[in-house]
């Protein structure tokens, strides 16, 4: 019932007919008689009780009931029971409108609620999302992707309750696989997972990292040299290995071959081993030979006045040089091979021949025998050759001179080496002094 404050005969009224006739004693408290204010002189009917006056704040208890008719206890009770039900109704009105509103209001928002599991990396978590599609609920749990991740469904992907979302982050490998270096992406989480997704056969091979390394979002570096089979060929005898090794030297050893001295292989010792490659080893032996060689000497050709032209005089002989030289011999698993040479020293140097050329006008006779026949003396002499030398080597030229002889004429060299005009001159010397007596069975001829 209402607390609101009436005028005195207004109040009375609805208190005695709320609290007589309706009998809602019972929701009150308990009401002290003796609490209650007196009523002015006068007040309302002098047989009716005056309502009590209290605190809106307040317990307020009701007078005891006044005598009354039948009749009039009917009617007043029609009028409360009226009051009751309209009372009932406007209660029960807004309760009802606040269930409709709220049994509409539930089923929109279930209708918007989807439980979903989203898995990152591995780690599953089911949780409960208004997103309306796979990039919304990415971004709602403050998920980051990049170019290189995978995501299932594919961003944009409209969401269901019950849906599965995976998202798997790309991390990079520098893959480093039988000696080609290269960066990788893999959605992987571990290493045996990575090159299972790649390709690379793992069984026999080396690995930088245990297989069952986790790759961080970071990545990591990583080698892989597979299993190969090469064939080492070593004193006569092949070897095939199975190895994972890192160089060709390292494959020799455990082929179970030493190299010793300047023993070496067909392939370089330090290049990365292929899957079905020969290897040779070389067994290299080597000595050292120096070799001396002359060096040519040069010509000098001086003239000289003194001397009548044509006529040449070796004033130096000429004197080689030396050159020594010094060379590398190898044998290769016993073939010679070629000489290498290793270096060039110069032990002496060369000395020039030193001619002295004659530039003397020479006398185009010798008085008292220019007009002999020194034609007919040569021809008898050397058959008219100014080259000519008898068998025993000792007389030489058109009139066979001997080396003393002729020197004693004032020629140098030898007289087969001089010219033919020269040689005439020093014939005429000669018969001027010694007459035909210088060539016995000739001499007849210059006369003929």
């Amino acid at each position: 019932m209402s607390r609101t404050q009436f005028e005195p005969a207004e109040a009375y009224e609805a208190y005695y007919e709320a609290y007589e006739v309706c009998g809602a004693y019972e929701d009150l408290a308990p009401y002290d008689v003796h609490s209650a204010p007196t009523l002015p002189y006068g007040y309302g009917d002098s047989y009716r009780p005056a309502p009590p006056v209290h605190d809106a704040h307040e317990p307020t208890a009701p007078a005891l009931p006044r005598q009354s008719d039948g009749r009039a206890e009917r009617r007043r009770r029609a009028r409360c029971a009226g009051r009751a039900e309209g009372s009932s109704l406007r209660r029960l009105l807004p309760r009802a409108l606040v269930v409709v509103f709220l049994a509409g209001g539930t089923t929109a928002f279930v209708a918007k609620d989807k439980a979903v599991e989203l898995t990152v990396d591995g780690t599953p978590r089911t949780l409960h999302t208004f997103a309306d599609d796979v990039t919304e609920l990415l971004a709602e749990e403050g998920v980051e992707v990049g170019a290189h991740d995978v995501i299932e469904p594919a961003p944009g992907t409209p969401l269901t309750s019950g849906e599965d979302v995976t998202v798997r982050h790309g991390r990079p490998v520098l893959l480093t696989l039988d000696g080609h270096r290269r960066q990788v992406w893999t959605t992987a989480e571990t290493v045996e997972g990575a090159l299972r997704r790649l390709g690379v056969r793992t069984q026999g091979a080396y690995l930088s990292t245990e297989p069952s390394r986790r790759i961080g979002r970071e990545g990591l570096a990583l080698v892989v040299r597979t299993e190969r089979v090469v064939t080492v060929m070593a004193d006569g005898r092949t070897r095939t290995v199975r190895t994972n090794a890192a160089t060709v030297g390292e494959v020799v050893e455990e082929a179970g071959v030493t190299l010793r001295g300047e023993d070496t292989t067909s392939v370089a010792a330090s290049a990365y081993p292929r899957d079905g490659q020969t290897v040779t080893v070389l067994r290299i032996t080597g000595t050292r030979e120096v070799r001396e060689d002359p060096i040519p000497f040069d010509e000098r050709r001086d003239e000289d006045a003194t001397l009548y032209r044509g006529a040449e005089v070796v004033e130096q002989a000429g004197r080689p040089g030396l050159r020594r030289t010094t060379y590398a011999l190898r044998t290769v698993n016993g073939v010679r091979q070629k000489p290498r040479r290793l270096g060039t020293e110069v032990v002496r140097e060369p000395s020039p021949r030193v001619v002295r050329v004659g530039t003397r006008p020479r006398p185009a006779s010798v008085h008292g025998a220019d007009s002999l026949n020194w034609q007919a003396l040569a021809a008898c002499e050397s058959g008219g050759r100014p080259d000519a030398v008898d068998p025993s080597g000792t007389y030489g030229g058109l009139y066979q001179f001997d080396t003393g002889t002729w020197h004693a004429l004032g020629g140098e060299g030898r007289p087969q080496d001089a010219s033919a005009a020269e040689q005439t001159y020093r014939a005429q010397k000669l018969y001027v002094r010694s007459g035909t007596s210088a060539w016995p069975h000739c001499g007849a001829r210059l006369r003929g």
